[in-house]
């Protein structure tokens, strides 16, 4: 499997992990519901990955070789980036229904 294909998955993975850490710490400010948290979340830390992973090129060596701070990296960067556009999306969708 390519390198850049590992890197996506992993990414995609924590993001829908932070967006649903996001979605329980902000309550029901954030909240989307379990399904849509990971969905946003997913999108949120593959997009935002791939830009960190950009932005960063040494975290792009993750797949290449078991590097583990690379992989962390990884992890951290699709995490928080989902966390956040789930805390956004959630917090216009629930200020538009009010």
């Amino acid at each position: 499997m390519s390198g850049a294909i590992i890197n996506l998955i992993v990414q995609i993975v924590a993001g829908a992990i932070g967006g649903n850490v996001a979605a329980a710490a902000g309550g029901k400010t954030v909240d989307l519901g379990a399904v849509l948290n990971s969905l946003v979340g997913a999108i949120g830390g593959g997009v935002g990955g791939q830009i960190l992973t950009a932005l960063i090129p040494v975290l792009a060596g993750a797949a290449n070789n078991i590097d583990i701070g690379a992989l962390i990296g990884q992890v951290a960067g699709g995490g928080v980036a989902g966390a956040i556009l789930t805390a956004i999306v959630g917090a216009i969708k629930n200020k538009m229904a009010a």
